[in-house]
């Protein structure tokens, strides 16, 4: 990444750029910053795996090693606690994860896959992420994960999934936000970046999150053994999943959910009905922080606005129209959180509650939903000027790049 070269903005406006050229020139320059090219495609070849990758874990000291593995074993509580199990796996958490998941699956002897190559492809997920987004990272990827190894243990789904439909939803979570440049795609279109260009200003990071997967897909060989038509067949699937996370199709999918619960046509049976559940259940899983316990709901809000206020403090640098949401001089994270819960997650966990017959796990998180839609409301209205600076010179202490 050309992150990685950490050009800060600060070096690049004070470059030496004729009066005439700066407004290209400055397009140009958030251009290379958030380029997501691979202007050096066989690098991973030439420094060989990852650097964080699972081959890094022996370095691990046992006790830690000793407690990451009793915290799988309640992998399938929701609360669960990510942040605290990849510190114990010294930052692998997606890795280790994944591959705990599939063993409990048995994916890796049902597909006769190749150990070096899956951890391979895991290692080259996990590292893709960009460790300093605050929040869309691989801890995320790894949170949305885990929230959907606990939504295909619903009763209602668990006997009616297929072993590939489990491999779909565990990889579709898994590399859903891969490479993820932490601006949205607003961004992306008013400062001409090119993938807005490729995909047409048309769920465009969704669009280069699953390009990204299925380029790794082949570059590990994950696939490799298997028939064309089988691992095209995981590569468009796969697709269909990713891009089911793009917010602006929320209405088309909830329409679509609540019509069917409504009419009582769902049936499971069918591969297509299991496929669209596994698109509502990666929707459930990318905005389920809201219904975790507040202590990890709390950290996740902060994290997601903190990437938002990041976002605008460049758009603000580089004289863009703030987006919404971004400017933390108008927009509190109590004002943004209370109405992503309203209009985003309350109506989606509804259906998903109607789906799942008001299972203890739905129970749970629509309890947790409420009770922290309530706190957000409250300190929404207790939010003062006093609070906001004092959060903003916290921030400041942190870096400016997203």
């Amino acid at each position: 990444h050309l992150f990685s070269l950490q050009i800060s903005f600060s070096d690049l406006i004070s470059s030496s750029a004729q009066q005439g050229e700066v407004e290209s020139c400055t397009r140009r320059k958030v251009k290379r910053l958030l380029s997501f090219q691979r202007y050096c495609h066989a690098s991973r070849l030439l420094r060989g795996l990852v650097a964080h990758s699972p081959g890094s874990m022996h370095l691990l000291d046992d006790n830690y090693l000793g407690q990451a593995g009793h915290m799988l074993s309640k992998v399938s509580t929701w609360n669960f606690d990510i942040f605290l199990f990849d510190r114990l796996t010294n930052g692998n958490s997606l890795v280790t994860l994944m591959c705990h998941l599939f063993n409990v699956y048995d994916l890796v002897h049902h597909f006769q896959l190749d150990m070096v190559k899956l951890h391979r492809f895991l290692g080259m997920v996990q590292e893709d992420y960009h460790s300093q987004n605050p929040y869309h990272n691989a801890v995320h990827a790894a949170d949305v994960t885990q929230a959907m190894y606990c939504y295909l243990k619903e009763a209602k789904l668990a006997e009616q999934l297929s072993p590939l439909d489990i491999f779909l939803g565990l990889m579709a979570a898994a590399a859903h936000d891969v490479d993820h440049p932490g601006v949205n795609q607003p961004f992306l279109i008013k400062t001409q970046h090119h993938l807005a260009s490729l995909y047409q200003n048309t769920s465009v990071l969704e669009s280069h999150h699953w390009r990204s997967t299925v380029g790794m897909l082949r570059e590990s060989g994950l696939l490799s053994h298997l028939p064309p038509d089988m691992s095209q067949d995981i590569e468009q699937q796969l697709g269909s999943l990713i891009l089911a996370t793009d917010i602006s199709r929320q209405n088309e999918f909830l329409l679509s959910f609540r019509e069917h619960l409504d009419n009582q046509s769902l049936d499971l049976q069918l591969a297509s009905h299991r496929h669209f559940i596994l698109q509502i259940a990666l929707k459930c899983a990318d905005v389920c922080n809201p219904c975790r316990v507040w202590e990890l709901s709390r950290q996740w809000s902060d994290r997601v606005c903190e990437e938002f206020y990041r976002q605008g403090d460049l758009e603000r640098k580089f004289d863009l129209e703030i987006s919404p949401l971004c400017d933390q001089q108008t927009d509190s994270v109590p004002a943004i959180q209370s109405g992503f819960i309203s209009y985003i997650v309350e109506p989606l966990f509804e259906e998903w509650h109607r789906f799942t017959e008001a299972s203890l796990l739905s129970q749970t998180m629509m309890g947790h939903l409420h009770k922290n839609k309530a706190r957000w409301v409250r300190l929404r209205y207790a939010h003062t000027p006093s609070h906001t600076e004092d959060k903003e010179s916290e921030r400041q202490g942190g870096g400016d790049i997203p």
